[in-house]
């Protein structure tokens, strides 16, 4: 197994070490909402870029309180209540 000849001092220690430094995250305010996200990426919170609607954050929600509804529903059968069947406008809200 080789071994160093030569010790190597502190200075080209630390020379090498220079670049292991963590760098800080640069982050930018959304226009929209005002969350703070990674530059040229659409925002998590409200799905803008660029002033632009790219992602339908909401559709993901509707589907969350589509089958809360449901789920109401079907509680409600369970225990005799019976409604009217709710249509789509319904359930978005």
């Amino acid at each position: 197994m080789p071994i160093p000849k030569q010790r190597h001092t502190k200075g080209r220690r630390n020379r090498r070490r220079s670049h292991h430094a963590l760098k800080k995250i640069n982050l930018v305010a959304c226009l929209k909402c005002g969350s703070e996200n990674l530059p040229h990426r659409a925002c998590f919170n409200c799905g803008t870029y660029n002033k632009k609607e790219v992602i339908d954050v909401l559709a993901k929600l509707t589907k969350k309180e589509k089958k809360q509804k449901e789920r109401e529903l079907a509680a409600a059968e369970a225990t005799g209540e019976k409604k009217r069947p709710i249509d789509m406008k319904e359930l978005s809200k």
